[in-house]
């Protein structure tokens, strides 16, 4: 049985960073669209992209091929090259530090063991519809 394949755009957004941020999803398969968003009145920008993949995720019923686009470097190389050395560290950087936003890593970790996923960088505000989208959805998550 083959995967259904779905495409998540996903974004933060900061008003003031630290300060009230909002997250936005948007999510493509088939026929099928999905648009999420949320905020928190005191968080930063890398929070909340953060939050976005995990909502994202987290809103997937059953099991998918997912392509994820984000534009957030700290997400990306959050997942792809630092992640597992956190891990392995007992969630310490190399430094022997804490990680930062360990609660959120731990989610995202959790998150994408239940999906095929594959990542791709976006550059944000440059005319990609699907990302443009998320950032839209991540202002309109921000608490007024």
């Amino acid at each position: 049985m083959s995967l259904p394949k779905v495409e998540i755009y996903t974004d933060g957004a900061c008003s003031g960073n630290p300060g009230p941020g909002g997250w936005g999803v948007y999510m493509l398969s088939g026929a099928h669209k999905k648009e999420l968003c949320g905020g928190e009145s005191e968080t930063t920008n890398n929070r909340m992209e953060m939050m976005a993949v995990i909502e994202a995720l987290n809103a997937l019923k059953k099991r998918s091929k997912v392509t994820l686009y984000t534009d957030s470097k700290y997400v990306m190389q959050g997942i792809t090259e630092w992640m597992e050395g956190w891990k392995a560290k007992n969630w310490k950087t190399a430094a022997k530090k804490p990680v930062k936003n360990q609660d959120l890593w731990q989610e995202i970790d959790k998150a994408i063991q239940n999906h095929d996923i594959e990542l791709v960088w976006v550059k944000g505000h440059a005319g990609n519809d699907g990302n443009e989208k998320a950032d839209e959805l991540a202002r309109q998550g921000i608490p007024v």
